[in-house]
């Protein structure tokens, strides 16, 4: 890839962008500080120590079987596996991640109301990885423990009739790609359809409607930084409009990381009622780093599509995993059977080899044989031991009943927030529906808050496409995303507040400081202030700006 021209890589994703900026920073001299990809350089352990001596325990059950033969085990037999559950655990007592493991079982039993050793059974099973996954969906007793995390996180004490199905998958990036295909091939969404997207959002959404396997017309729904990065009443009344067949969001969104108010939310709800056809799909992968989170899901359950992603919150992004829930009574269900007789036949062929009643498919069990082209059906499902980890991470959630993780989470983010003003040198913005996982540095608010309006204009009106984070990323090693990416309408970069130390995001504060001071004595320079110039130029350390404010003293000198 040509990385010489800035214009022409403007073009690109920005997560392809990076690269480019990436290979700038590391021909720097300076140490690369990488924020712009959000992955956590944070995991939860206990849940992985459990999962690990589950583990354990379970090649004890492995090993029962095949004694006479070396290297080989056989199948965890179901009976009285309970009581040898027990044995392992008081035999190891005193090792990490047993006693999470025993809480766990009791919790199962006692709290959710499931068979100990069924679920024992389950996970031994799981974690070995002998059997395929069945249910092909979820499995059994996985999804109903991962349902109770989902419920507590993504609805809370928010009133909620009735049950949700869910489809375990390899993280929210399959989650979309099933889901896009699966709603082509219902006939949910066709070539030409409108479909509204929640601005800003996570650019691949942007890019995936566009694609030719899709060719859907696309309405921005813009949530504006002067109105706290909040849907505005007139943005969200383009959704009345008949022919806009879904609504897709990332809430809290994606980069601002800020969640979607109440009053928001209900006038959505009322949207809703005057579009009860409106399909709605909300990734929610960053709810959990909020207080109090309310979905969609929880709000509109009969039309949201929910999906969740367990990378950022456990630090898993490695492990691939995430849900896909939908209400067991939902619009696309009731869409799919008021589809013309004609396309609910054709619809017949395509799944009449896994069921007798093709008609009777809930739409997530689609989602599921769609994932493997229909015929592969009978091999679907997320891998088992990730089910299981899964599972651990669920139950530690619902287990912390303080709080203490999602504290522990909250104030890593907010503290790099903290030092990253801190050496901007400006006040820390305050939004009580901010949970800081990123943030959008506005290039035109800052460099006002700075040196004043008419500054921020010139500098607004000087620079090229991306030039400030190239140039950040020349000068210094800070890698930023560019956030026009991501639907934003103004200059401005998304930095990560999750991937890097705390004094990382200092020393990112400070280069940016000083670039916006080495840009303002250009600008003073050009005004004909050249004393104010030259100090500002003294007090900056770039060559390539320092010339460039030299020469302009000089011009206005002459």
């Amino acid at each position: 890839m040509d990385f010489s021209n800035p214009e022409k890589l403007a073009k690109l994703s920005p997560f392809e962008l990076k690269d480019a900026l990436i290979q700038t920073a590391q021909q720097s001299s300076r140490s690369m500080l990488n924020a712009g990809r959000g992955n956590p350089n944070f995991l939860a352990t206990t849940p992985r120590h459990g999962f690990f001596q589950f583990g354990l325990f379970a090649m004890t059950e492995a090993e029962r079987s095949f004694i006479y033969m070396n290297d080989v085990g056989g199948f965890p037999q179901r009976e009285g596996i309970e009581a040898r559950f027990e044995i392992f655990v008081k035999q190891h007592a005193q090792a990490e991640g047993v006693r999470f493991i025993a809480a766990a079982v009791s919790y199962v039993r006692d709290q959710l109301g499931l068979s100990a050793g069924d679920f024992i059974y389950e996970m031994c099973e799981a974690i070995l990885g002998c059997n395929y996954p069945v249910p092909d969906r979820m499995l059994k007793l996985s999804e109903k423990i991962v349902g109770h995390y989902i419920h507590r996180e993504m609805v809370g004490k928010h009133p909620f009739e009735g049950r949700f199905d869910m489809y375990a998958v390899e993280g929210g990036t399959a989650a979309m790609t099933y889901l896009f295909n699966s709603l082509k091939e219902n006939h949910l969404i066709q070539a030409g359809d409108t479909i509204a997207l929640g601005m800003p959002i996570f650019t691949p959404y942007i890019e995936i409607p566009e694609l030719n396997d899709y060719q859907l017309v696309e309405l921005m729904i813009d949530a504006p930084e002067e109105n706290n990065w909040q849907f505005t009443k007139p943005e969200l009344d383009k959704l009345l409009d008949p022919k806009v067949k879904a609504f897709f969001l990332v809430n809290p969104s994606n980069p601002p990381s800020v969640k979607i108010d109440d009053e928001t939310l209900d006038y959505i709800v009322e949207i809703v009622k005057k579009r009860p056809d409106l399909i709605i799909l909300t990734d929610d992968v960053y709810g959990t780093f909020a207080d109090n989170f309310v979905s969609l899901f929880a709000k509109c359950p009969h039309n949201t599509i929910l999906v969740y992603s367990f990378s950022k919150y456990f630090g898993a992004t490695g492990w691939r995993m995430g849900v896909v829930a939908t209400h067991e009574h939902n619009i696309l269900d009731e869409k799919i059977a008021k589809l013309p007789q004609a396309v609910l036949k054709e619809l017949d062929k395509r799944y009449s080899s896994i069921t007798t009643e093709p008609r009777k498919l809930k739409f997530i069990d689609r989602l599921v044989a769609d994932s493997r082209t229909v015929a592969l059906n009978h091999t679907a499902g997320l891998a088992t031991p990730i089910q299981a980890q899964m599972t651990m991470f669920s139950l530690f959630s619902l287990m912390d009943e303080p709080g203490s993780y999602k504290a522990s989470m909250k104030r890593i983010v907010s503290r790099r927030k903290e030092a990253l003003y801190r050496e901007l040198d400006l006040p820390l913005p305050h939004d009580p529906n901010s949970v800081s996982y990123y943030h959008l540095l506005d290039m035109e608010s800052l460099s006002a808050q700075m040196h004043g309006k008419e500054f921020s204009q010139w500098l607004l009106k000087t620079l090229k496409p991306n030039e400030a984070l190239f140039r950040l990323a020349a000068e210094t090693g800070v890698i930023l995303l560019p956030g026009k990416g991501f639907g934003t309408t103004h200059p401005s970069g998304r930095v990560s507040l999750a991937n890097l130390n705390e004094y990382d995001y200092a020393n990112i504060g400070r280069a940016i400081r000083k670039m916006a001071t080495e840009f303002y004595a250009v600008f003073l320079a050009q005004k004909g202030k050249s004393k104010t110039a030259t100090k500002a130029v003294k007090q900056s350390s770039s060559s390539a700006v320092k010339s460039k404010a030299v020469k302009a003293t000089k011009k206005v000198k002459k």
